[in-house]
């Protein structure tokens, strides 16, 4: 969260998330009803901005380009009202520049600041990426643009099944109910942990198939097992074969197969499983005669088929097959909307397993941390963190910054590292001593952002200081 942003001669920013185009104050124009667009675009994309923290506070408000949306308390001039108090009754402005084709943040000179991506927006508005978080006070928002802002939703995919209210999750649920009336098969592609899974499941259901849901991890399936398990086989067609099996794809018959890492299905099986698809018909191992099937083809994968067919890692040919409903399963740091919300999903299905442990509470700075992790493993890595959480010692406590373990938040190093070289032309004020740090924390109650004026510092670094002499803030 640190404020050490910089514009250099080409006119970029780099803050250490990035580069940004440089925006300075005289850009923007404002009147007294409040901050407008210096030329609107009429090909400006949509955008909008949802409050995400705290869980009681829900409001959104869509973007078009044209009038800037101001964000505060106060009912005038004001196009995004949310009533918390740590915000200024016209607390910053978002609103899109023509010439930069992006949107910006503009800090309105509030009492408790704003912050975009953990940076603080000072002199300078700040350009807003998809999926950007927002910190106004102690309120947490997050911006996303595209066209999925433009997709349309679907009422009929449940909600139980495939939750959220970001803006790629509704384009998701349009796109698995035009997929799922189709007899196609469907490819589903998305990384580790984002619910492939439940979401055939979901296709099934809405299929209206009458035939069972069955699925097979073609990853966990030793490569002589994997053709018996899907053709099946006649007895004595290998040692072990005391009787006839009729395979997934038979025992699925009228209903769905689910294939999960289908990436992994070796190559020489893979013309057997498109005959089955494109014929309707599978031979069991060691038998001479083709069955008929009825089965919808439902294939997960975290890999890129069209990268591996393209490589000779997989037949082009079933690739092409399998891909006529192709849909990508967006990763959890591309729906940061929906970020805390599977957070108490997950933790409320938790608790009904273990009564008696307490609910999550988030404090600001442990949710905003949250909302701008990459987590690589998606909802498997919001579940070992509500574990992680359920297991401290005080529980019941609020969640703070220190409380979330060091793969959330790195930990803190055992004494106050070096001061950063100081950029030419600047003064930079020395790192404080241990008493110093100490009689100042005391004297203004832990207040991180207090603490960061004092010692011109960002607060990361206040963190590792407070951290590293043994400090809790308040």
């Amino acid at each position: 969260m640190g404020r050490g942003a910089r514009c250099t001669r080409s006119g970029i920013r780099h803050d250490g998330l990035g580069y940004h185009p440089c925006v300075t104050l005289g850009e923007i124009a404002s009147t007294a009803s409040g901050a407008r667009t210096a030329g609107h675009d009429p090909r400006a994309p949509r955008a909008r901005i949802t409050v995400v923290f705290p869980a009681g506070l829900v409001a959104a408000l869509d973007l078009d380009g044209r009038a800037a949306a101001v964000v505060g308390r106060a009912p005038e001039g004001t196009r995004l009202q949310v009533d918390h108090p740590t915000l200024s009754r016209r607390h910053a402005a978002i609103l899109y520049r023509a010439d930069l084709r992006a949107y910006v943040c503009r800090d309105l000179g509030s009492h408790n600041g704003t912050q975009v991506d953990g940076v603080a927006v000072e002199d300078e508005p700040r350009t807003l990426g998809d999926g950007a978080v927002l910190r106004l006070g102690d309120v947490l928002l997050v911006f996303e643009t595209g066209l999925a802002l433009l997709a349309r939703d679907s009422a009929a995919v449940a909600r139980a099944a495939v939750p959220g209210s970001a803006a790629v999750i509704a384009q998701l649920r349009g796109a698995l109910e035009r997929a799922a009336v189709d007899r196609a098969p469907v490819l589903l592609i998305g990384e580790t942990g984002t619910g492939k899974e439940s979401i055939s499941r979901e296709i099934h259901r809405l299929s209206g198939r009458r035939g069972p849901m069955l699925t097979v991890n073609c990853a966990a399936l030793a490569a002589n097992l994997i053709e018996s398990e899907l053709f099946g086989h006649v007895k004595g067609a290998f040692t072990g074969a005391d009787e006839a099996r009729p395979g997934l794809l038979r025992s699925a018959d009228g209903g769905s197969l689910l294939l999960d890492e289908i990436g992994e299905l070796p190559l020489e099986l893979q013309p057997k499983l498109l005959r089955a698809l494109q014929e309707g018909e599978v031979q069991p191992v060691g038998s001479v005669r083709r069955v008929r099937v009825d089965v919808r083809a439902i294939a997960a994968t975290h890999r890129d088929l069209s990268l591996d067919a393209e490589a000779g890692r997989f037949r082009p040919d079933l690739y092409a097959r399998l891909a006529l409903w192709e849909i990508r399963i967006p990763a959890l740091r591309e729906r940061r909307v929906d970020v805390l919300g599977w957070l108490e999903r997950i933790a409320g299905a938790w608790r009904a397993e273990h009564p008696g442990v307490p609910s999550v509470e988030l404090t600001v700075d442990a949710a905003e941390a949250l909302l701008l992790l990459r987590w690589s493993l998606n909802l498997r890595s919001l579940e070992r963190l509500v574990r992680e959480l359920s297991a401290r010692e005080r529980a019941a406590d609020p969640v703070t910054l220190a409380d979330l373990p060091t793969w959330v938040v790195p930990a803190a190093p055992a004494a106050p590292p070096a001061p950063p070289a100081p950029v030419p032309g600047s003064v930079v004020a020395p790192a404080p001593t241990r008493d110093e740090f100490i009689a100042a924390y005391e004297e203004l109650k832990g207040s991180v952002r207090g603490l960061a004026r004092r010692f011109q510092r960002d607060r990361k670094q206040i963190y590792r200081w407070a951290e590293a002499y043994g400090l809790k803030r308040s």
